[in-house]
């Protein structure tokens, strides 16, 4: 397949930067003493990257957001700046600036444009300060439930109606939920679904963060709510806040070479936990946990299935756990040539594309070269699945044009 013929990105996995006065334009004003709120602060420069605020009148200007007693610092590999040449060099984890960054973190029509320079037609976008499931939300509200609610409606009128609204379907409305309470989930799945949106931000295991679990049929409101609406339950590695443990003494980076763990227990999870046989057209998407894994995970927990049965639930699954693997769950690749070599074995409609922008580990600003290299010799179906159309259909998204690709012209 040549250059040329690359079809263009729908990346299911992104990131906004919320806008600073996101909250102060949304919220209704009797909450407005108390709604998230951005602050420019001195910060030591010995901070780490996910210390939380660590002031020092010696140290960098960042804008830091405030909710509760909780502070998010912006960070630089978080964003891109206005200066290309420096974002393409960081490496650090400096602090940011709205000042500082590129509008395309934060403005929707500014993303847009972004996005035509980068080869991408469309993008799903997960949140940044109420963290990848939008957690935060639900986590510094506890005293006031209605105060919480408020909240996380507040972020999806936003998501729905300005970051999407008049994109003409290029920017993917991506909700969260209130997460303390299934049958409020349920009901503000049905009310985007209603204007729209396809999609909800979920936690990958949800019990990690003190709230109910999927056992037991505690989520099943929320899971048939998703099932009726078509919405897909779009889970990001960490939006349980807890990534696997590392060795003493060990470099952070080995945490990045095993974020998949989070994926791969949270498949298990789900397989495990009988959802996807009540709900078996149910589907779960996961972003930034690659996929070349999954064939061995696929087959390990088949094994487990025929081999260790006493330690099934209470409910035995009429299929192979594969089977709900590859009829319900939906990979993410960014940096994946070997799960691009083996599609067949994965399931050649299982696999979805990310671009992972504004965040520093992403291609951009050559984004076009990166997909190149990765698909490098693939065949026209595999490519252009995986780069578009499984995603298309996974979203339901309004490019029907581009679902008449010509395989053979292609190939």
């Amino acid at each position: 397949m040549t250059d040329s013929l690359l079809p263009r990105i729908i990346s299911v996995d992104d990131h906004i930067i919320e806008p600073p006065d996101l909250f102060q334009r949304w919220l209704p004003q009797k909450y407005q003493d108390r709604a998230p709120r951005v602050e420019r602060r001195l910060i030591s420069r010995a901070s780490q990257l996910f210390d939380g605020l660590v002031e020092d009148p010696d140290g960098a200007p960042g804008d830091v957001w405030f909710f509760g007693d909780s502070a998010y610092v912006l960070r630089r590999p978080i964003l891109i700046l206005k200066d290309v040449e420096t974002t393409a060099a960081m490496r650090g984890n400096e602090t940011a600036t709205y000042d500082e960054m590129d509008p395309a973190c934060y403005d929707p029509k500014a993303r847009v444009k972004m996005m035509q320079t980068q080869h991408v037609d469309a993008s799903l976008a997960f949140p940044t300060f109420p963290r990848f499931c939008g957690q935060a939300l639900s986590e510094q509200t506890t005293t006031d439930r209605d105060f919480g609610l408020a909240c996380v409606r507040a972020y999806n009128d936003f998501m729905v109606e300005e970051w999407a609204g008049e994109s003409e379907g290029r920017l993917i409305p991506l909700p969260v939920v209130p997460l303390w309470d299934p049958t409020l989930a349920a009901a503000e799945v049905r009310r985007n679904a209603a204007r729209g949106a396809r999609a909800v931000a979920f936690s990958e295991v949800v019990g990690h963060l003190g709230y109910p679990t999927i056992h037991d049929k505690n989520w099943d409101p929320f899971f048939a709510a998703c099932e009726e609406t078509g919405t897909v339950v779009c889970m990001h590695i960490g939006s349980s806040s807890k990534m696997m443990p590392l060795p003493p003494g060990a470099p952070d980076v080995v945490t990045t070479t095993l974020q998949f763990t989070n994926s791969y227990a949270s498949i298990a999870d789900f397989v495990f936990s009988g959802v996807l046989v009540r709900y078996p057209n149910l589907k779960l998407a996961y972003s930034e946990g690659q996929a070349g894994w999954l064939p061995y995970a696929m087959e390990r927990m088949d094994h487990a299935y025929l081999h260790h049965t006493w330690g099934h639930g209470e409910e035995p699954m009429p299929e192979l756990p594969s089977a709900y693997i590859r009829r319900n769950v939906y990979g993410c690749i960014f940096a994946d040539r070997h799960a691009i070599e083996n599609a067949r074995k994965i399931g050649i409609d299982n696999i979805t594309f990310e671009v992972d922008f504004p965040h520093a580990d992403g291609p951009f600003p050559k984004t076009y070269e990166h997909l190149a290299s990765q698909f490098e010799g693939v065949d026209a179906e595999t490519t252009y699945k995986i780069i578009r159309g499984n995603a298309i259909k996974l979203f339901q998204l309004d490019f029907d044009k581009d679902l008449t690709f010509d395989w053979d012209s292609a190939a």
